[in-house]
C-alpha cells in the first residue's frame, strides 16, 4: 500500500510537471498597433522593435503587430490601451495632452531638448520615469523606443523667408506648446492627422506644414505640393516615440519578458537615430535635386522664438504641478549639462541654450 501510494505521488508529481511545462510552452501573445499607418516610414522603427520582441522572446512571447488605423483609428490608440481592448500602441507622446499636458513635455518641446538630450536625460536625469509617471495615471507603462533629432521645418508653396511672413498665415503644425508660440507670432496653428497633410497643402487649406524628418516627409510627397522649405525645424529640436502598454498586461508578463522588451526599446532607439539620419540626408539631396528652395531663419529669429518658448514653457508649467514637475527636470539636466557640452565643443553634441527657461519659477509652480 505504501508503494502504491508512493508510485500515485510521484505519478502526480510528474504530471503537475508536465502540465506546467506545457502551460509555459505557450506563448504569451500581444496584440499591438500603432498610431503610423503603413504609408508613413516613422512606422520602420515599430517593425524594427517587433522583430528584435520576437527574437529576443523565442517561444516565450509573440507581438501580433498591426499598422495604424487597421484595427482603430490612430487618435483612439491611447484610450484603447488604456481601457485594455488593445495590449499595446505605438504613439508620439505629444498627441495625448488633451489628456494631461505633461505629455507635451515628453514626445517634443519647441527650442529645448535634442535627440541627444532625450537620450541622455531618459537613461541619467530621470527621463524614463517621468514617463512612467504620467503614462501610469492612466494605467500604462511606456518604453520609449525611437528617437528623431531635428524635424524638417515648414514646408510651403509660397516662400516663408522670416518670422513676419508667418503673420497671418494657417500652418499645419502639432503640439500644444507648438501652438501657443505660432500665436505668439501672429500664425494660426491647424492640427491635422499626418495622411491629410499633404491634400491639406494641395488645395491650400494651410499655407505651410511640418510633419517629421525629410525621410519621412519625402515618402509622403510634400515636393509634389510645396516650393519652399523653412529651416530650422524649431517646432521639434528632438522627438521621441515609444510603446504604450496596458498594465494589467505588462504585469502578466513577469519580470524576465519585461526586461526583454525594455532590451527591445533601448536597442531600438539606437537604431532609430541612425536610420532616420540615413533617410534624412537621401531626402535631402532628393529636395533640393526636385528643386526646393531652402530658406533659413536668422539667429536673431531663433532668439525671439527662444524667449517666447522659455516663457511659454513658465507659464504652463503655473497651470499644472506634474508638468512643471516634469519641465524642472529638463531645464535642471540642460543646466548639469552645459559647462562639459562647452568644453566638448566644437566635438560634442547637441547645443547649449543661449537663455535657459527660469529653473527657480518653475519649481515654485511644483508645489503650488
Amino acid at each position: 500500500m505504501k508503494l502504491q501510494k508512493s508510485v500515485l505521488a510521484a505519478g502526480c508529481a510528474a504530471l503537475a510537471l508536465t502540465t506546467a511545462q506545457g502551460l509555459a510552452a505557450e506563448p504569451i501573445k500581444i496584440q499591438m498597433t500603432t498610431t503610423w499607418p503603413s504609408g508613413i516610414s516613422l512606422i520602420d522603427s515599430d517593425k524594427h522593435f517587433v522583430e528584435t520582441v520576437n527574437q529576443l522572446a523565442g517561444d516565450r512571447l509573440e507581438i501580433d503587430f498591426h499598422p495604424g488605423g487597421t484595427l482603430v483609428p490612430s487618435t483612439q490608440v491611447f484610450d484603447a490601451v488604456s481601457s485594455g481592448s488593445i495590449d499595446a500602441s505605438v504613439d508620439w507622446p505629444g498627441y495625448w495632452a488633451g489628456n494631461d499636458s505633461a505629455f507635451a513635455l515628453l514626445g517634443s518641446f519647441p527650442m529645448l531638448l535634442t535627440a541627444g538630450d532625450y537620450m541622455l536625460w531618459l537613461q541619467q536625469w530621470g527621463g524614463f520615469e517621468a514617463f512612467q509617471k504620467v503614462y501610469g495615471k492612466f494605467d500604462m507603462v511606456y518604453l520609449p523606443h525611437s528617437v528623431l533629432s531635428m524635424e524638417s521645418g515648414l514646408r510651403t508653396k509660397e516662400a516663408l523667408k522670416s518670422l513676419d511672413d508667418m503673420d497671418g498665415k494657417r500652418l499645419r503644425m502639432s503640439g500644444r506648446p507648438q501652438g501657443e508660440i505660432l500665436k505668439a507670432l501672429g500664425a494660426a496653428q491647424v492640427q491635422l492627422p499626418g495622411g491629410e497633410v499633404y491634400q491639406a497643402l494641395e488645395r491650400g487649406v494651410v499655407a505651410g506644414a511640418e510633419f517629421s524628418s525629410p525621410g519621412v516627409d519625402w515618402g509622403m510627397g510634400f515636393q509634389e505640393v510645396t516650393s519652399h522649405w523653412t529651416v530650422p525645424g524649431w517646432h521639434q529640436p528632438g522627438s521621441v516615440g515609444g510603446v504604450m502598454i496596458n498594465r494589467e498586461v505588462w504585469e502578466e508578463m513577469g519580470p524576465d519578458l519585461q526586461a526583454v522588451l525594455k532590451i527591445a526599446a533601448r536597442e531600438t532607439m539606437m537604431w532609430s537615430l541612425a536610420h532616420f539620419e540615413k533617410t534624412a540626408l537621401e531626402a535631402v539631396n532628393n529636395f533640393l535635386d526636385a528643386g526646393v528652395e531652402v530658406h533659413k531663419l536668422s539667429e536673431e529669429e531663433l532668439e525671439r522664438i527662444q524667449q517666447i518658448a522659455n516663457e511659454e514653457l513658465v507659464r504652463a508649467s503655473c497651470d499644472n504641478p506634474l508638468y512643471a514637475e516634469i519641465a524642472y527636470s529638463q531645464v535642471r539636466f540642460l543646466e548639469d549639462y552645459a559647462t562639459w557640452r562647452e568644453l566638448q565643443q566644437p566635438f560634442g553634441f547637441g547645443r547649449n541654450l543661449s537663455s535657459l527657461p527660469d529653473a527657480e519659477k518653475i519649481k515654485s509652480c511644483m508645489d503650488e
